[in-house]
């Protein structure tokens, strides 16, 4: 089974992602997926949180800010793997620490994010929604978000249930609630 969450930041899209994993795991191995390199007190405070939010759930983390499939190599894939989340996993694909852009990553990680949907046994993938203002935004900005939705739309045709998180109230859009 494979589910594709998205939302607006702090809507509790990551609460319901690992309360969905949980229940696909069924006794198998559950992973957490962790993308997000901290770059500020913030970013470590989420991590935090985060961390705190998983405590006796069972997952085990995977540390896995760039190239998703090696997480293949050092796991079993009959498990369920959680990905938190897509939005970071690109932005560390497309812009390396030392300042440079990577224009060709969204394409790549769509190839990565749809070969671990076929390969994993159950797959949860928790993105952000971040295309419905109307802002206007510099163009490595707009390459970013455009590379999001191009990622996001792979996850929303290839994962069996697309689901919106709202407000902390999930909206399947394709598939079942689970």
């Amino acid at each position: 089974m494979t589910v594709f969450l998205s939302g607006g930041a702090k809507n509790g899209k990551s609460y319901h992602a690992q309360r969905i994993s949980k229940a696909l795991s069924r006794g198998a191995p559950l992973y957490y997926i962790a993308t997000m390199i901290p770059h500020d007190s913030e970013d470590n405070a989420r991590i935090a949180r985060h961390l705190r939010e998983r405590e006796g759930w069972g997952f085990e983390t995977l540390e896995c800010p760039v190239r998703l499939l090696s997480c293949l190599d050092c796991s079993d894939s009959r498990g369920t793997f959680l990905l938190d989340s897509v939005t970071a996993l690109l932005s560390n694909e497309m812009f390396s620490p030392e300042g440079e852009i990577d224009r060709s990553a969204p394409e790549r990680v769509v190839r990565e994010l749809t070969e671990f949907a076929a390969r994993a046994a159950n797959a949860v993938f928790v993105s952000d929604f971040i295309y419905s203002d109307a802002m206007l935004y510099d163009e490595m900005t707009e390459a970013y978000r455009k590379g999001l939705a191009l990622c996001d739309a792979a996850l929303a045709r290839c994962c069996d249930s697309v689901i919106e998180v709202s407000g902390g109230v999930m909206t399947a859009h394709k598939g079942v609630l689970l």
